[in-house]
């Protein structure tokens, strides 16, 4: 028995050692199989899961397919300017530009230009990558600037605004030898001398009465885009102090009046031209240019170039316009009061001067010239009150129109209000609301 019960146990162990060996070996290719298994998921599968929100993690989360953009379209842009006695459809060609579409630019702008009076001006023409016209922008001049633009319903044209600035300045000099001069080192423009003596022409003569060391000043207006100056607007006020006298006007309702309210317009000017210089004045014995020996001269000379223009000093009536002898082409004027005045050696008559038409104060009669018995281009001009001659430089005319009573209180505080600041101690830019 005791036989038997032993080699039993002896063999149910050696069966069990051979069972669990193959247990083990299971087991090892299991977990081999399994990390296999993970190595793969981890390598090759995560990297591909969805990445979760930054919500609920159990909601599952759709990442999009990355689309392909859109190829960004691309533009040629040609620049170019009208050049001196050149039109813009030539401009145009020189740039390479095709003949249709630049009948479709002349065609769009027709109704906005006059393509006979532009003179300048310039282009920025923009195509699509077959050459179609986009955009084309054409500046005519620093305010006028037009554009064409490709839209679904076609080409489509327009003036573009453009948005000014306007300033109160205050511009002011000394003068040392010309009020040009003088202007010119304030940093100003031709314009804005002419506008000024134009206003005082009346009180001052800007060939006889200017003197160094006089001193002016006036409120302009100024238009500019952005830091770029346009143009000049109106003027407000004017002052000019020649020694001890000081004449000053104020604009009121589109004239000018002095601190008394007297309009600074007289019915005469001082002078029958703007700017040059007196080359012989008047006076009783002076000798001939031409015919030699002393004669009377009674008349002031102004020399000046060729095609100045010049002015009615008066209202008045043409009395002749024709040739003068001596004096050539000549325009004789008759203005109340008895006053007849005299412009010869003119090159020129002003438009619609003929005998018995009537004229206006600064109305263009005529045209310096070198006509009749003349050395060079000059105005001999003359004036006579009751069939004697004056002397133009020293007569005395009325003064101006006063302002109707029922508006002088308005004109004092206008006056008041822009003469404080133009004298104020300032040199900066007042912007004036609303600008253009």
């Amino acid at each position: 028995m005791m036989d038997f019960s032993f080699k039993r146990t002896d063999r149910f162990r050696r069966q069990s050692k051979e069972g669990w060996g193959k247990k083990k070996k299971w087991i090892l290719l299991s977990g081999a199989f399994g990390v296999a298994l993970f190595l793969i998921a981890y390598f090759f599968i995560l990297p591909y899961r969805p990445i979760p929100s930054e919500g609920d993690p159990s909601e599952p989360v759709s990442v999009p397919l990355k689309e392909a953009q859109p190829r960004e379209p691309e533009y040629q842009t040609i620049e170019g300017e009208i050049k001196e006695k050149s039109t813009l459809s030539k401009s145009l060609k020189e740039k390479n530009i095709s003949s249709p579409q630049i009948e479709r630019i002349v065609s769009a702008l027709k109704p906005f230009l006059n393509f006979k009076k532009v003179k300048g001006g310039q282009f920025r023409f923009i195509a699509d990558d077959r050459g179609e016209m986009v955009k084309f922008i054409f500046e005519a001049g620093p305010t006028e600037v037009y554009e064409i633009e490709r839209g679904p319903q076609g080409y489509l044209a327009r003036k573009k605004e453009v948005p000014l600035e306007t300033y109160l300045v205050k511009v002011e000099g000394m003068i040392r030898s010309s009020l040009f001069e003088a202007m010119e080192a304030a940093g100003e423009k031709e314009q804005l001398v002419i506008s000024f003596a134009e206003i005082l022409a009346s009180e001052i003569d800007f060939y006889k009465d200017v003197r160094e060391g006089d001193r002016f000043q006036m409120a302009v207006e100024k238009v500019y885009k952005g830091k770029e100056f346009i143009r000049y607007g109106p003027i407000h006020a004017v002052e000019y102090q020649r020694r001890e006298r000081m004449i000053q006007g104020t604009c009121f309702e589109g004239d000018f009046y002095d601190e008394k309210g007297l309009a600074l317009k007289k019915a005469f000017l001082r002078s029958p031209l703007r700017f040059t210089r007196i080359s012989s004045r008047f006076t009783k014995a002076r000798k001939h240019p031409i015919l030699g020996g002393v004669l009377p001269h009674y008349g002031v000379d102004y020399a000046a170039p060729s095609g100045t223009p010049i002015w009615a000093v008066a209202d008045g009536a043409v009395v002749s316009c024709g040739w003068g002898g001596g004096f050539g082409k000549q325009v004789i004027l008759r203005h109340p009061n008895g006053y007849i005045t005299y412009y010869g050696h003119l090159s020129g008559y002003g438009p619609g001067i003929r005998k018995g038409v009537r004229v206006k104060q600064k109305q263009i009669i005529g045209y310096v010239g070198s006509t009749g018995l003349s050395t060079g281009p000059h105005l001999d001009y003359r004036m006579a009150k009751d069939g004697r001659f004056k002397n133009p430089l020293r007569e005395s005319f009325p003064t101006g129109f006063p302002i109707e009573k029922g508006k002088l209180a308005a004109f004092q505080k206008r006056r008041n209000e822009v003469m404080v600041w133009l004298q104020g101690n300032h040199s900066d830019q007042k912007r004036l609301d609303g600008g253009e």
